[in-house]
């Protein structure tokens, strides 16, 4: 299975979205709130400096090693296997 961690803030809708796509898939995610959490919002600008794409919203994606930003349904079925 792929591990998917998401990073939110408390009031973003779109995250609220895919946290229910996910339980909704049974899909296991680590969510990290870059509002409250220093050490993820690090995190998140390293990842996305790395990968070359903005990370001035969320949600952002990662699954494994592939960034998703905002909430695509069709790009995470796709990675997770959801037919």
């Amino acid at each position: 299975m792929a591990q998917v961690i998401i990073y939110t803030t408390p009031t973003c809708g779109y995250c609220k979205v895919a946290k229910a796509f996910f339980q909704e898939h049974n899909i296991a995610y680590t969510e990290k709130d870059v509002a409250s959490d220093e050490a993820a919002r690090e995190e998140l600008f390293a990842k996305a400096k790395e990968k070359g794409k903005p990370a001035s919203g969320v949600p952002v994606i990662m699954v494994d090693d592939e960034m998703v930003t905002g909430f695509d349904k069709a790009r995470l079925s796709q990675l997770l296997g959801i037919v």
